[in-house]
């Protein structure tokens, strides 16, 4: 079947979307930000089915007449309008769901294809988080049954009727900023729900040490007594404000008036400066107290296991960030655990911090400190020969994230994970040691194609090609417990000797025959002309990535994919 996939990003949730189809059908995939470019993308492919996984905009008549155009719609049956997850986090609703429904004038009115419910987190999490996760997986379920559907010629979608049983939803306009509204003198849990069904997008406007900002990525905390919207503490990049009946961990700002500074999304003492001058930094919390609190590094142990987690908002490693955890991984290769698990967050790693390298009086410079900090990171793991180092992708991870994960010996994924193994849309040639981590796994052609083609992989098909060991549960929650009991069965395996003894073998035969620290400068060579010559347009696509003008490039069987010019890929050893 012919499939066109409308969306107004590729993002993570049209990246599993055009994975799953494209398999066993002609799918092509366009970023689209006008009715116009609806309608030429239409024309042109002449589908036979359209999905809209993740799509802004209303569908044209012209497009939604001519063909069968169903919407991916993130919320239960009878639910309309375009805040769905907002309104969803901040009435703490018990279950939500996904709805696919077919395209007609009336804004998500339209006949049904089917729909999913799930429960919600009893932790109420963030509006990225719950479409990342739960959202995209009862998502997959769905978009599989809408192409199964349109396949049977006597299938009929039934009309949406409010007072049929199990129609809960309703109509709900936009969710503006006087409905995300709070005071500081509110209950914590009241201002973190506000937060949080604003994160990522579009933020909530407040004022913090005197400066207004739109404010993201809110944890639970704990502060001495004192007048709410004071700020009590900072530490690694967020603030402790006080509320009406305890404290808020904010962790990232950003500037709300253009004319005030850089308008980035930011870890929150960078946009505060200095009205944080008589703030004190706070310590780490200990490892058993203050639940949810914010903590970015953790380290534990589990019997012969040893548990590195690192969690940064979005994926993006400031130079700071990679040093805390190139520390903290030197730490964990001391200890005489056996095997070691290095697990991120919602995102595995999407490598340098951006927003930081833009904010910075010298963009440039701050460029080559990150991706010398993150060499730093990914070397570390390279050459821990005393443990066996095992990479969890909870979450998704592009370009200099997907090679950090490479840097270990295993890599297991959750089943549903997207990889970005590329950074040519970047405008960059990369470092993260890719040269020699990828064609190791993968080979020297496969290694060319995964990063000049500039398309997503999926963990499954990652499988395929030999980036990704093992492939899991694809639950979210219990992904966790499906990569320690790996990390176990290795860490108690008969084979660890011998495994740990080639481990050791291969990286001194691959230090005889080329020394590990030549990947790195042949990359950075090419990285200086990209970061201090711009020769490839980073700065633009930083600040249209930054701005949300980046769409990525469209993908599917007959979509057009930019290609950059030629890249030497490094022997495999």
């Amino acid at each position: 079947m012919r499939i066109l996939l409308l969306c107004s990003a590729f993002n993570g949730l049209s990246q599993r979307a055009w994975a799953l189809l494209r398999a066993h059908h002609q799918v092509t995939a366009r970023t689209v930000h006008d009715p116009e470019a609806m309608a030429d993308a239409a024309a042109a492919t002449d589908p036979e089915l359209i999905i809209c996984p993740f799509l802004r905009l209303r569908i044209p008549e012209v497009v939604w007449r001519n063909y069968r155009t169903i919407i991916i719609h993130p919320g239960p049956e009878g639910d309309r309008g375009p805040s769905s997850l907002d309104w969803a986090i901040m009435d703490a609703e018990p279950r939500w769901g996904v709805t696919a429904l077919q395209a007609i004038e009336k804004l998500d009115a339209g006949p049904i294809w089917g729909t999913r419910t799930f429960p919600m987190p009893t932790d109420p999490p963030r509006k990225s988080t719950l479409y990342n996760s739960q959202v995209a997986d009862v998502a997959m379920s769905l978009i599989s049954e809408v192409v199964a559907k349109a396949e049977d010629p006597g299938f009929v979608p039934r009309s949406l009727e409010y007072h049929r049983s199990g129609t809960a939803g309703r109509y709900r306009p936009v969710a503006r900023q006087a409905d995300r509204g709070f005071s500081w003198d509110d209950s914590t849990r009241h201002i973190m729900l506000r937060i949080r069904a604003a994160d990522g997008s579009p933020g909530v406007h407040t004022t913090l040490a005197g400066i207004a900002v739109e404010v993201f990525d809110a944890h639970p905390g704990a502060a001495a007594p004192g007048e709410p919207s004071t700020i009590a503490a900072r530490r690694h990049g967020a603030v402790l404000v006080r509320t009406g009946d305890g404290a808020l961990w904010v962790g990232q700002a950003r500037r709300a008036d253009p004319a005030d500074g850089a308008t980035v999304k930011l870890p929150a003492t960078l946009v505060l400066g200095h009205a944080l001058d008589d703030i004190s930094e706070a310590m780490e919390p200990p490892e058993a107290g203050e639940p949810s609190g914010h903590r970015e590094i953790s380290y534990r142990r589990l019997g012969k296991v040893g548990l590195l987690r690192f969690e940064f908002y979005n994926g993006a490693m400031s130079t700071t960030q990679c040093r805390r955890l190139a520390a903290a991984a030197r730490y964990a290769a001391a200890q005489d655990t056996k095997v070691l698990v290095l697990a991120g967050g919602e995102v595995f790693s999407n490598g340098v911090h951006l927003g930081v390298i833009e904010a910075h009086p010298n963009p440039a410079m701050e460029a080559w400190r990150n991706i010398n900090a993150i060499n730093d990171l990914c070397r570390e793991i390279i050459t821990c020969t005393s443990q066996i180092v095992v990479s969890a992708l909870g979450g998704g991870a592009g370009a200099g994230g997907v090679m950090l994960a490479l840097a270990a010996d295993r890599v297991i994924a959750r089943d549903g994970v997207m990889l970005n193994p590329h950074y040519a849309t970047m405008g960059l040639y990369g470092s993260e040691y890719w040269t020699y981590v990828l064609p190791r796994r993968v080979g020297e052609a496969q290694a060319r194609r995964l990063t000049t083609r500039c398309e997503p992989i999926s963990a499954a098909d990652a499988v395929d090609v030999g980036m990704v060991d093992q492939l899991a549960v694809s639950d979210t929650e219990r992904f966790t417990a499906a990569a320690l009991d790996y990390a176990s069965d290795l860490a108690t395996s008969t084979q660890l000797r011998t495994l740990l003894h080639d481990k050791q073998a291969v990286r001194a035969a691959d230090e005889q025959r080329r020394p590990l620290d030549s990947y790195r400068a042949r990359e950075l060579a090419e990285m200086r002309r990209d970061i201090f010559d711009d020769r490839h347009g980073f700065t633009e696509a930083r600040r249209a990535f930054l701005t949300n003008r980046a769409t990525g490039p469209t993908a599917g069987d007959h979509a057009k994919v930019p290609t950059p010019g030629p890249r030497r890929v490094g022997p495999t050893r």
